[in-house]
């Protein structure tokens, strides 16, 4: 990974909430281990695990993430450390300081740490908490399996991510940094994910406040709450009139947090602290409306008899709030606490906030990263979808139930002037993995004994459906391509590939994995077909120095066997001022043996250069009486988010030409496909302006003075997609991947018939691959004669679980299914 990075000590068995006891650069613990023992400087326990998490600074964002699971290195440390000053740590703890791996030659700086206003720079002392636990329980809490461990910990990761969100104005949320104890800046995906996350409780919390305002008494119950500020937020907002707030967690957790409200003025002043006195053992905090017990959720009995010594009423209107919490339980114990709730209390109400869709790419990502931190994810296994989910709630006695997925959500729940503006927060270009992180997450509210039926997930807002049926028409097999030699320096995502030459694919740009690293592809690289199989070449880039710039996003146009035009890219999404230059590969080998390509990058300034600061944009060979023009046409720039205009530019000078242009003018669009067709170009999908994907398909053919927008209508409609790639065969559309919001299957292949419309969809079997395919942001070319699909590269980041990069091409024989259209 191509990045600044540095070291994070935390240790699990004090909450993650506040333990991140020291930061400093990976090179720095290379040298001296003795450096993390003179930053600890306190005691710690005989037996203690320490994990050190490297945080990457992203060089194309400057924003900083927890690395994936093969950058994290775990350490157990047996002995007891001296907590004085200049003694160094024991030679066995320093021999088992297994370093991480990082980008040879790469800068590794500390972070500047911040502190909220009146705090302390250093964070509480360990033994504090300890003692707190002491006065909580009679004594501390025993250490917890490391499994239950690595769950509490990812709390506190989550206060992080919502103290970064609210920091960049996502949130109004002035106590979560407070209760966070550190500030760490987010990605704008994670900023994004949280931020739905948070608005759908908010949302469904304010909602139930509302509908039982006139009831004299309610409460609320967060199962598994950590750190979360949910309590100071509505009392600050003057909404908890007759309202007690309980919040349950485990009893380390809840005996932090209630030393860091009585230690922080601005906490401590919102609750009356009445003591817990008489409450009952787990009781770590009581204020007049405000309650936080220590009590492990899978131990029901246990969460009942603390809930009633705290002064739960079974009988007044009551919501349940549970954010990713009950998937870590055994599933026996989490529908056992579900049933539980709806069978003592008479009006009750349940949020829930979950992962779901295991099996798809995406989702074997995401099960994989919390299986590698040990949380795995318990009930996606028996629940894994939103139908799922609802007959467990009505099995367990609920009687009202409905699920939205987190891209309903946001569409039918947020208004458009609050999307609006969370869209501009700031520059943004991961419209993939947001939705597919969408897609993956859903919020869920039941009921029973409600009076008015409490029904928050209704909307007025009228969007059409996202879920209706696929008609799938059968499917084809992915085969990993047969190669003579490894195929290198094709993992990477927004690059181009281009057939240059019969057999003969050249692929340029993108982010990736390079020299072991990941950064902006520098190189280009060729595959080459001889003697049947897939051969990679080496390319030598002549005047490497020119105006390359490591693009992502951009488009390549083959104009001849040797000359092949760029046109746009960006290298992040508020630097897209790359414009267009030529590629020559005058000395490019045939595929009678093997030889070295050369490119050459040749700089141009035609006229139609500022045009060209602009990605995710297509530009698609046209003829018009009897000339050669390139059509350039939407796409996204750093000032507009969407662009709906288009270019011709004649070849071979690269000038613009000015044409008529008749008929329904297309909505403005980016990430769409385009294919030239009879002298005209095939447009289809695309992402609009209100970041919602698009089926519209227009062709722009040729007139006598001129071209017209012509509408192509299908049958049955195309579903709405964007991030794929398209091609034409013998009048069929080919549609390849790309990103959806149907939640019952990812892309496959889409073929339709362009004389009758007739839109038919295939799904790609990939159970040969040993790896999840991942088909958005990738490429495609398609071979016309053996009707042979080459698939290369694809995936992205995805969320804060990791980058997922397509390892090796892939090969789709269309013929059957061509053929069968």
């Amino acid at each position: 990974m191509n990045t600044d990075a540095s070291i994070v000590l935390v240790t699990p068995c004090y909450g993650q909430a506040s333990t991140a006891l020291l930061q400093l650069p990976v090179q720095t613990l290379r040298r001296n281990s003795r450096n993390i023992h003179l930053l600890c400087n306190r005691p710690c326990p005989a037996r203690f695990s320490i994990t050190l998490q490297v945080v990457s600074t992203h060089k194309t964002t400057g924003s900083s993430r927890i690395s994936s699971a093969q950058e994290r290195t775990e350490l157990r440390a047996l002995g007891q450390l001296s907590s004085s000053v200049g003694n160094s740590a024991p030679q066995g703890a320093q021999r088992r300081a297994a370093t991480p791996q990082h980008p040879p030659g790469s800068s590794a700086r500390p972070q500047r740490r911040t502190h909220p206003p009146g705090s302390s720079a250093l964070l509480p002392r360990p033994s504090a908490y300890r003692e707190e636990a002491a006065r909580c329980h009679g004594r501390a809490p025993p250490a917890l399996p490391r499994c239950r461990a690595q769950v509490r910990g990812t709390g506190g990761s989550s206060a992080v991510s919502k103290c970064s969100a609210a920091e960049r104005g996502y949130v109004r949320d002035r106590f979560v940094r407070l209760l966070a104890g550190r500030s760490r800046r987010r990605t704008a995906l994670i900023h994004r994910g949280y931020y739905v996350r948070a608005c759908a409780v908010d949302h469904c919390v304010q909602d139930f406040l509302l509908k039982t305002s006139g009831h004299p008494r309610r409460q609320i119950l967060s199962l598994g709450a950590g750190f979360d500020s949910l309590y100071f937020r509505l009392k600050d907002m003057d909404l908890l009139h007759h309202t007690v707030i309980y919040e349950v967690d485990f009893p380390s957790v809840a005996c932090q947090k209630a030393t860091l409200i009585k230690r922080t003025e601005e906490l401590s002043a919102l609750v009356e602290d009445t003591g817990a006195e008489g409450l009952g053992v787990t009781t770590a905090f009581s204020g007049k409306d405000y309650r936080l017990l220590g009590v492990d959720l899978s131990e029901l009995p246990k969460l009942s008899v603390a809930l009633d010594e705290a002064g739960l009423d079974t009988e007044v209107p009551t919501l349940f709030i549970a954010e990713v919490v009950l998937t870590y339980m055994e599933n026996s114990r989490s529908d056992a606490l579900i049933q539980w709730a709806a069978e003592h209390f008479s009006h009750a109400c349940f949020l829930l906030y979950e992962q779901m869709h295991p099996e798809d790419p995406f989702g074997r990502v995401m099960q994989q990263h919390f299986s590698q931190l040990n949380s795995a994810l318990r009930s996606l296994s028996q629940y894994p979808d939103r139908e799922a989910q609802q007959k467990r709630f009505f099995e367990k006695g609920w009687t009202e139930c409905s699920v939205m997925d987190m891209n309903e959500f946001f569409t039918r729940c947020i208004p458009e002037d609050e999307q609006h503006r969370v869209q501009a927060l700031e520059p943004f270009d991961e419209y993939e993995e947001w939705h597919l992180k969408c897609s993956h997450y859903f919020v869920l509210t039941a009921s029973k004994g409600m009076e008015p039926s409490w029904t928050p997930l209704l909307s007025n807002v009228t969007v059409p459906p996202h879920h209706g049926p696929i008609r799938l028409a059968g499917s084809v097999s992915a085969l990993a391509c047969a190669a003579q030699s490894e195929v290198l320096g094709l993992r990477r995502y927004g690059h181009h590939s281009a057939l240059i030459k019969p057999n003969v694919i050249l692929t340029t740009g993108g982010f990736g994995e390079e020299n072991g690293h990941h950064c902006r592809m520098r190189s280009f690289h060729v595959l080459m077909k001889y003697a049947g199989s897939w051969q990679t070449r080496c390319v030598k880039k002549e005047n490497p120095d020119k105006r390359w710039g490591e693009r992502l996003y951009h488009t390549v146009s083959c104009l001849s066997d040797s000359l092949a035009l760029v046109v746009g890219g960006r290298t992040s999404p508020s630097n897209a001022a790359l414009g267009m230059l030529w590629l020559r590969f005058p000395k490019i080998c045939d595929d009678s043996g093997p030889g070295d390509v050369i490119v050459e990058p040749v700089s141009l300034q035609p006229a139609a250069e500022p045009a060209a600061s602009r990605w995710r944009h297509s530009t698609t060979e046209v003829i018009f009486k009897g000339e050669k023009y390139l059509f350039m046409y939407g796409g996204r720039s750093v000032v507009e988010p969407v662009l709906g205009d288009w270019y011709f530019l004649h070849i071979p000078e690269i000038s613009c030409a000015t044409i008529p242009v008749e008929g329904p003018v297309p909505e403005g669009r980016h990430s769409h496909s385009a294919c030239s067709w009879k002298g005209g170009v095939l447009i289809a999908g695309g992402l609009g302006a209100a970041e919602q994907p698009l089926n519209s398909v227009f062709l722009l053919r040729e007139t006598e003075h001129g071209f017209r927008w012509q509408i192509v209508e299908t049958q049955p409609p195309l579903i709405p997609r964007y991030s794929h790639t398209a091609h034409v065969h013998d009048g069929k559309l080919v549609l390849v991947g790309g990103v959806w919001f149907h939640s019952l299957r990812v892309p496959g292949i889409t073929i339709i018939d362009l004389m009758t419309g007739l839109c038919l969809d295939y799904t790609i079997n990939a159970e040969h691959l040993e790896w999840p395919l991942m088909l958005h942001n990738h490429s495609s070319v398609f071979l016309p004669d053996e009707k042979e699909l080459l698939l290369i590269g694809g995936g992205g980041n995805c969320f804060s679980f990791g980058t997922h990069l397509n390892p090796n091409p892939i090969s789709l024989n269309l013929s059957s299914i061509l053929t069968s259209h």
